[in-house]
């Protein structure tokens, strides 16, 4: 039997891209499928073809002293994880591994964490996925397999295009390969917490962005408020003196709970709502009950059954604005999701400039048509 390479699998799906380019037929673009919930459904076009890049995987570059790892899109999260581990180095990020919605599975890739640019509870403290990204390779709306940034050849059109293909949700390019930077794992970690009014856990989140501690992640919900704090065993315990609250024994299940949106809190059969909004913004005005806040109170996660239109406005009030994250519909997610806006409605301008780009990088419109913003 014929061992089939990793080129052998680009030429594969460069030969697909360049027969829907011929018959302009639109593609969705998938790897481990676990983010499928996010984002507005592709297209309704019955042609629409799936292009699965979930066999592009492997290490293609690692070296530990280079704090930066080259991989394959497809390659899962847990495989990169579990490499990265064995040298006490992590992502910055803390991309989430959401279950597959089909058979509830870890299939998330390092592909689609770029592709959706979303961030576990580490990124107010570490960075973000933009942050993150050193390098890209793609297939283009042309067919052709270009890289971007890090080691390779250098942006075009005045377009950091390596970092453009963060929550570009695939509408720019099939992402073939990326190039990441990676940073030492703590040495230890310590989760407190206390008793505290949603009101009183914003105003202490706010005095402790004043001090240098080694805080790596907050949280509040249910009334209580919680605070992980990364460092050595003696400076764990300087924090433990000057951070209100009582220790948990074992909190890793707690954060990974939010990070992969696995905690009872995500359990609920209402919409959820992402707000993102300045760290120092009040309470927001219940919606329901059921609200979640993260990175100081940047990130806040809400379950509601209110219109999408009063929700937005109550976010742009807050100057910030408002994500449908998940509809968490009982049926099929994606099918019913088509004739509202997941996200917020962007200025004519910057519309225009999306518009631009996207046309710049897929001319035909193949590529995820749809998938952030009808005519994109």
């Amino acid at each position: 039997m014929t061992n089939i390479t990793q080129n052998d699998i680009t030429t594969e799906l460069q030969k697909q891209v360049k027969q829907a380019i011929s018959n302009k037929t639109p593609l969705y673009i998938q790897g481990g499928n676990s983010k499928r919930f996010y984002g507005q459904a592709v297209d309704e076009n019955t042609d629409t073809q799936t292009l699965d890049v979930s066999s592009h995987t492997g290490i293609i570059n690692y070296d530990p002293t280079e704090l930066c790892a080259t991989v394959q899109a497809g390659t899962k999260l847990s495989d990169l994880e579990a490499l990265l581990a064995k040298n006490n180095q992590m992502l910055a990020f803390e991309p989430p591994h959401y279950p597959n919605g089909i058979n509830n599975q870890d299939t998330a890739t390092i592909g689609g964490a770029i592709a959706t640019g979303i961030a576990g509870p580490r990124r107010a403290y570490t960075g973000s996925v933009r942050d993150a990204i050193l390098g890209v390779k793609i297939i283009n709306g042309d067919g052709e397999v270009a890289s971007f940034g890090g080691e390779v050849m250098k942006n075009v059109a005045g377009y950091d295009l390596s970092r453009m293909m963060v929550r570009s949700q695939g509408t720019l390019g099939v992402i073939l390969s990326v190039s990441v930077r990676v940073i030492p794992k703590p040495e230890h970690n310590m989760t407190l917490t206390f008793d505290a009014s949603q009101t009183e856990a914003l105003r202490y989140f706010q005095e402790l962005r004043k001090t240098n501690l080694p805080i790596t992640a907050t949280a509040w919900l249910n009334d209580q408020a919680s605070i992980r704090v990364s460092a050595s065993k003696q400076v764990l315990k300087s924090c433990k003196n000057k951070i209100k609250g009582d220790e948990v024994t074992d909190a890793r299940e707690f954060w990974q709970g939010l990070r992969d949106h696995t905690h009872d809190f995500f359990n609920k059969n209402r919409p959820l709502w992402r707000f993102s909004l300045p760290p120092a913004s009040p309470s927001v005005i219940p919606l329901d009950d059921a609200q979640l806040l993260e990175w100081d109170g940047a990130q806040r996660w809400i379950h509601s059954n209110t219109p999408a239109n009063i929700i937005q406005d109550i976010a742009k009030s807050h100057n910030g604005y408002a994500t449908l994250f998940n509809s968490n519909s009982q049926i099929e997610t994606h099918t019913n999701l088509t004739k509202m806006d997941i996200f917020p409605t962007l200025e004519p301008a910057l519309f225009t400039l999306h518009q631009s780009l996207k046309k710049q990088m897929d001319p035909q419109g193949i590529f995820n048509p749809n998938r952030i913003y009808r005519g994109l």
